[in-house]
């Protein structure tokens, strides 16, 4: 991050989009998740944002070839930018994995238009919801 206002910018990306993609999860756990995503996973990991017209609209975040986090403004979708990011990481790392959660329609439709493929499903205990763990190989 290059600053306070880029990390704002990310987490605020971060928050819409997990808002729209993951509408069984609370309040409070994405409130917690938010810090979290700011004070744990930011610093440690590999964070590209897609900077439009001056404005952080989205990012990738890597720990090596595991896709942490991928997300856009909503009025980004389908334009292109989460490929743009993805060839990043695709660039940096090669054959790439991935967590979402099944009911995240969104994230697993580009991830399928992305060349993801299944390996496995289980739970994520913290909201009882099941993931589904996608590899892409180059």
């Amino acid at each position: 991050m290059q600053s306070d206002a880029d990390l704002a910018a990310v987490l605020d990306s971060w928050e819409v989009a997990t808002r729209l993609a993951h509408t069984f999860m609370t309040d409070e756990f994405i409130a917690q998740e938010r810090k979290n995503v700011a004070e744990i996973y930011i610093p440690n990991t590999d964070t590209w944002v897609a900077e439009i017209d001056g404005v952080v609209e989205g990012f990738v975040a890597l720990i090596g070839n595991e896709v942490g986090a991928i997300f856009l403004q909503p009025n980004w979708h389908g334009k292109g930018v989460g490929k743009a990011l993805m060839d990043k990481a695709h660039a940096l790392h090669g054959d790439l994995e991935v967590e979402v959660f099944k009911e995240n329609t969104i994230g697993r439709a580009f991830y399928l238009r992305y060349g993801f493929e299944f390996l496995e499903q289980k739970l994520h205990e913290p909201t009882g919801q099941q993931v589904l763990r996608l590899r892409f190989k180059a």
